[in-house]
């Protein structure tokens, strides 16, 4: 991946405007880009139903960027009929590709060590996901050695990661504490995910999910385990500002949706937002429970009944779909999108990306959409930008291409959005600009 420093800025007058006061700063200006993908909000924000197909396009489109922020997006020629860019301008030329807003990825798992590829012969065999668990292996395993590993090696891993889904087209993330299932341990990884968003150029919003799964020394004894959490996980991450929402994997076998209420509840009071995993292998009235506790988005959704979506859609909870765990975990039934899209529910997708399912691209989880959950690449590009922000509440300042939102965009070297999931399993990606600066460079 090529890093570039941010350029000096480069001064460029209006041509109507003599006044030095206005006078605007622009660094970077993209050409007659074939297919530019806006997310205008006049479509809603989040897209709901129909909505989600509508991408805004403009052809022979032009984004104009000052500083990290962008002070134009519409034609080519409306650009250089409005602003006269001198010889110091950056000029990126577009010509016969496709531009749409950085890839925002709303649940990941990247605070880890160790890897669990063995696994995969398990799963071969016809092993469960929760079999594995209780052999000791999945996020146990993994636990063991998170706990072992430095702060050091943490972050470490983690920026290897952050540079692989930066190539992909990912400028924001979303990810999770809950591999260390201690005290200590979790607060380790929050500091990782911390020092990951100060060092890196990508944004990595943090959350507490200390629910993942009950550590080997609390075997038989969950609803200890779920006091600790309560007792002093929720507010050592509080009083130290680590973590911006809280999460709990509620399912069959590891946390019922009183101890997640439970949980939840307790982590409101202290300000964090509530999330959720839920319904990913049996139906636990999981989607009820978020629409209760006005959750900001749910993860997996696969067994949801009809009522939770009801009270899901009344809500206004962002329904994330991953459809890359399924894949993994080599499951016959994915979420049932087209049903959530009719009941009014917006969709965001994201990649799971853990040792169970490690991917860094976003552009292999629109195909995953496509393929097995009826996505049309319209409405799959939506889920992992415009939706994708709103799962994270981030939507005011990135997910779509608008004047001033921060300049996070992506140039693909295809000519238009339906190549994302078409042309699939490779990496489409000619640049990647992120706030204004050019941090990914293929040409």
């Amino acid at each position: 991946m090529t890093v570039r420093s941010t350029p000096s800025p480069k001064r460029i007058k209006r041509k109507d405007v003599d006044n030095e006061d206005r006078i605007t700063t622009l660094d970077l200006i993209i050409i007659h880009i074939n297919e530019l993908v806006t997310m205008d909000s006049k479509y809603g924000v989040p897209r709901k139903g129909k909505n989600m197909a509508e991408l805004a396009p403009i052809h022979d489109g032009a984004v104009a960027i000052s500083g990290n922020s962008i002070v134009f997006v519409g034609k080519t020629n409306e650009l250089f009929s409005t602003f006269t860019p001198n010889e110091k301008t950056i000029t990126i030329d577009a010509t016969n590709r496709l531009v749409t807003p950085g890839f925002v990825d709303p649940h990941t798992h990247i605070i880890f060590d160790g890897f669990r590829e063995n696994e995969l012969e398990m799963k071969l065999a016809g092993k469960t996901y929760l079999e594995i668990l209780e052999s000791g292996g999945g996020i146990l395993k993994t636990v063991k050695a998170t706990r072992k590993a430095s702060l050091e090696i943490l972050i470490q891993n983690g920026k290897k990661i952050l540079n692989r889904m930066m190539e992909y087209g990912t400028t924001t993330i979303e990810t999770k504490s809950g591999y260390g299932l201690d005290v200590e341990n979790e607060i380790k990884s929050l500091l990782a995910v911390k020092e990951l968003n100060l060092e890196h150029p990508m944004d990595v919003i943090s959350t507490f999910l200390g629910a993942h799964a009950v550590p080997p020394e609390y075997e038989g004894k969950t609803d200890d385990y779920v006091e600790l959490i309560i007792s002093e996980m929720i507010p050592k991450v509080a009083q130290e500002e680590l973590a911006e929402f809280c999460d709990v994997f509620c399912e069959e076998g590891i946390f019922s949706v009183v101890q997640t209420k439970k949980i939840l509840k307790a982590a409101m009071k202290y300000g964090l937002k509530p999330q959720i995993h839920i319904d990913e292998i049996v139906d636990t009235n999981g989607a009820l429970l978020a629409a209760e506790l006005n959750a900001v988005q749910t993860g997996h959704m696969l067994k949801s009944n009809d009522e939770g979506l009801r009270a899901m859609k009344k809500a206004q909870t962002i329904a994330t779909l991953l459809p890359g765990t399924p894949f993994c975990l080599m499951m016959r039934d994915y979420a049932p999108a087209r049903k959530i899209i009719e009941y009014g529910i917006p969709i965001a997708l994201a990649t799971d990306l853990n040792p169970n399912c490690w991917t860094e691209s976003m552009q292999i989880i629109i195909a995953l959409a496509c393929y097995h959950m009826k996505l049309s690449p319209a409405e799959a590009l939506t889920a992992a930008t415009i939706n994708a922000a709103c799962a994270l509440q981030k939507q005011e300042h990135i997910g779509s291409l608008e004047v001033g939102k921060k300049a996070d965009l992506i140039i693909f070297d295809v000519p238009n959005h339906n190549f994302l999931p078409y042309q699939f399993g490779v990496n489409l990606v000619s640049k990647v600009i992120k706030n204004g600066n050019v941090v990914v460079d293929f040409d």
